[in-house]
């Protein structure tokens, strides 16, 4: 029968509680407070000194994993996709292991996005100082001087960071699955300039200063003895700290503190400022954005700050399972006919492609990416949806026409065939359009 180190730590206290609870009344006392050691034990914690070294590797090869001619993660060797799971019963440990491997993920993306995309990595807040935390996005050369028409993408909230959609799909399926790539390539193709939002990188990480022990006042007039009993209680006090850090943070982990980025301090505040200081001065007569998940959100919190500046220069929004909620968010009557005009959200559903999906807020129509796996983010279900349809919109928008989306109809209603065979005409058009996505 096996026992843990941490069932070995705690067993002393148990024995001397079990002793001390056979004494008298004075030894209640010393009871509660060893109840209330206990107490304060986090046993998850403790269970930390079980683990092996949180000492990964910081590159693929090290990891021995790989990414083949397909955009698969496989592992060098075996040919296996990644496992999680890499020593049972330590959750945490694999957790560890997994992100760490997310972070070289994202290095990955960012040189795939300079080296395949022809994408410059450009530093924010454009006049920080050597010394100030910085954050950056992607631009291809032409972002800012494309007459024509500008795309701008913006991801998610969580791990992601530019040029991602989900590392999760990275690592578990593809490159096209979980980045961006896919839609700035084909943007590109059709003769977009590309601008690509970073709004989780909103502060560095530094090691939290160790604060200095302050020696007490003076005490020279304190006699000898006096002096000796506390000395002797702050050395019982520190090793007493000393014995609780140890198996709380058994692996000498560093406490770290943030060190916000200047203007950019979250995702919102980020697509405020790349707006100010790039998307407004760039020369492109249409800008068009790709939002998911809460980059939606940071959208419509964008159009709130930047309405007037916003109507006149972006043609059409293509959301991805946006969590904006206009109402929540504040946002006024004028803006949500503009959404209504100007933007589409594909959802996750069962539904065929760009059916009709109902909504309770009254801001921009709601239509399928036909994402049957549940989970399954819209852009993966149907991911020529946004970019297709943007490339549809601009065409209209050319001629000088008003935007049009699909009949806003319950998703079940019974269809008219004539609308059924336009709709199903509009489909094979935004299949053909990118076809190199799928």
């Amino acid at each position: 029968m096996s026992i843990s180190l941490s069932s070995l730590i705690l067993l002393p206290i148990w024995i001397s509680m079990a002793q001390i609870q056979q004494g008298g009344p004075d030894e209640k006392e010393k009871t509660t407070a060893l109840k209330d050691l206990l107490s304060r034990i986090d046993l998850d914690e403790l269970m930390k000194k079980d683990e092996p070294p949180l000492d990964f590797p910081d590159t693929l090869e090290g990891f021995e994993y790989a990414f083949n001619e397909k955009g698969q993660l496989r592992h060098i060797k075996t040919g296996e996709p990644f496992v999680f799971n890499y020593r049972e019963d330590l959750h945490r440990w694999n957790q560890k292991r997994y992100e760490a491997l997310g972070e070289i993920i994202t290095k990955y993306v960012y040189e795939l996005l300079e080296k395949d995309c022809n994408l410059k990595k450009i530093s924010i807040p454009v006049d920080a100082t050597e010394s100030e935390p910085k954050s950056f996005i992607f631009m291809s050369e032409d972002a800012l001087t494309n007459p024509q028409k500008l795309m701008v993408l913006i991801h998610g909230s969580g791990v992601v960071r530019a040029g991602q959609w989900a590392r999760r799909l990275i690592i578990n399926e593809d490159l096209d699955s979980g980045t961006q790539i896919p839609f700035i390539k084909r943007a590109m193709d059709e003769g977009y300039g590309v601008i690509v939002l970073n709004p989780n990188e909103n502060y560095i990480e530094v090691e939290k200063p160790k604060i200095p022990v302050q020696s007490s006042s003076d005490s020279s007039d304190e006699p000898a003895e006096k002096r000796e009993r506390k000395d002797k209680v702050s050395k019982e006090t520190k090793k007493r700290r000393d014995f609780y850090e140890k198996y709380r943070n058994p692996q000498r982990e560093k406490e770290m503190m943030q060190l916000y980025i200047r203007e950019n301090g979250s995702p919102e505040e980020h697509a405020v400022y790349v707006w100010d200081h790039f998307i407004a001065q760039s020369a492109a007569e249409k800008v068009f954005f790709v939002a998911h998940s809460y980059g939606g959100l940071a959208f419509v919190e964008l159009m709130i700050q930047r309405e007037a500046d916003v109507k006149s220069k972006v043609t059409a929004v293509a959301l991805t399972d946006s969590v904006h909620n206009v109402w929540h968010q504040e946002a006024g009557k004028t803006i949500r006919e503009w959404m209504r005009e100007n933007c589409c959200n594909w959802v996750s559903s069962s539904e065929p492609l760009d059916t009709s999906v109902e909504s309770m807020l009254p801001d921009c129509p709601r239509v399928s990416a036909e994402a049957k796996q549940v989970g399954k983010p819209a852009w993966r279900g149907s991911p020529q949806s946004p970019l297709g349809s943007l490339q549809k919109w601009n065409t209209v928008r050319a001629h000088s026409q008003p935007c049009t989306f699909p009949p806003h109809t319950p998703a079940r209603r019974v269809k008219n065939p004539d609308a059924s065979a336009e709709r199903s005409t509009v489909v094979r058009k935004l299949l053909f359009l990118i076809q190199l996505l799928l």
